[in-house]
């Protein structure tokens, strides 16, 4: 006797251990709806996918876990997407392997709203961090969605801006929608679900395994017009989820730095390779012709110079500068320049980096 509640039968493919997602939709292109594949017996199955998954397809017991999500859909601000809903993105239907089900905590209609992906490293620069936000706070509020993945550094400076504005914030995540990974990113991930929007493809319970971090890149990539990379290595999940845009046919747009910073290096590739150099969120606005609804800036501001300090701010530049360079550069004892940047790293003007090295702010 078939379920009566409408998702049952999607959940039950869905959370069949062995049954891969390109087998789910492989059924679902031949039988349409859930319900069908289940009524139609194991040689019709079998015909599409084989004897083995046709067999765990009906032999499968996934009453627990289909009962567990459907309780979790019932609670308030949760929700469960299907291929066949009207809610469903209609920018994963443009990707090659579209999830069967979405996992959303908040309003599910952000998901079809015209965004940006922000993404970038986890161990970002303060600076980077500050561009990240600033960038993403002018076009969320252009009326640009901002589409990250969570994680520390870039991806939660991005969100906070998203927040700031208009155009809101979706977090995509590599586990259930029911953790929250990294924990430090909790209160934040509380924000977006109130006021944004959360998406996994992953079921409820689903731990933080390595793997699904870059496969969830391309739910990124595909939600998004475009995707801009603030800071990367040269080995970066970002320079995934650029790749992927780019197949998806979506803009890619990096943000330059230093020639000396490590996580310079993935932008600066992406830049050579064809994306687009920006130093304003007014260029990814003019670019996807969309028209902001107030000035950009092009960063974080940094505050303004006092005389005593402003010979130090020179000195340093906008590259990290270690301590002996800048004995150099200023001709100061190293005790004095301690002090001088003490005050300058507690001001918010210069940050601390490792090795011994500072940089302006």
């Amino acid at each position: 006797m078939p379920d009566p509640h409408p998702l049952a039968a999607w959940l039950r493919l869905t959370l069949t251990p062995g049954v891969s997602p390109g087998s789910q939709r492989q059924l679902l292109a031949a039988f349409g709806l859930p319900e069908h594949l289940y009524a139609a017996g194991h040689s019709a199955l079998a015909a599409v996918v084989g004897a083995a998954v046709a067999r765990t397809v009906l032999e499968h017991d996934a009453t627990a876990a289909v009962d567990a999500a459907l309780a979790w859909c019932d609670e308030p601000g949760n929700l469960i997407l299907t291929l066949g809903d009207t809610l469903y993105p209609p920018g994963l239907l443009e990707i090659p392997d579209p999830p069967v089900l979405l996992y959303v905590k908040g309003d599910p209609a952000l998901l079809s709203r015209e965004s940006i992906a922000v993404v970038g490293a986890r161990s970002a620069t303060p600076q980077g961090e500050a561009n990240a936000e600033a960038f993403a706070t002018e076009l969320s509020r252009g009326g640009l969605g901002i589409v990250s993945g969570l994680a520390l550094g870039i991806d939660a400076a991005a969100h906070r801006g998203g927040l700031a504005g208009p155009g809101g914030t979706v977090a995509v995540i590599g586990t259930g929608a029911d953790r929250i990974y990294p924990a430090r990113n909790a209160d934040l991930a509380r924000r977006i679900a109130e006021a944004g929007a959360i998406v996994s493809e992953y079921p409820l319970g689903t731990p933080p395994v390595a793997h699904n971090f870059p496969r969830r890149n391309r739910l990124i990539a595909g939600l998004a017009k475009g995707v801009l990379v603030v800071e990367a290595a040269l080995k970066s999940g970002s320079l995934i989820t650029a790749r992927l845009a780019t197949d998806c046919g979506r803009e890619v747009f990096a943000i330059p730095g230093s020639i000396h910073s490590p996580v310079a290096r993935g932008c600066h590739r992406l830049i050579r390779d064809g994306a687009k150099l920006v130093e304003s969120a007014q260029d990814i606005l003019e670019e996807l012709r969309l028209d902001a609804c107030r000035t950009p800036v092009p960063a974080a501001p940094a505050p303004a110079d006092d005389a005593g300090d402003a010979s130090i701010i020179t000195h340093l530049g906008h590259d990290p500068v270690d301590m002996d360079t800048l004995v150099q550069r200023t001709s100061l004892t190293p005790e004095a320049l301690y002090a001088i940047l003490l005050t300058l790293e507690l001001e918010g003007r210069v940050s601390r980096l490792p090795g011994g090295r500072f940089q302006r702010l």
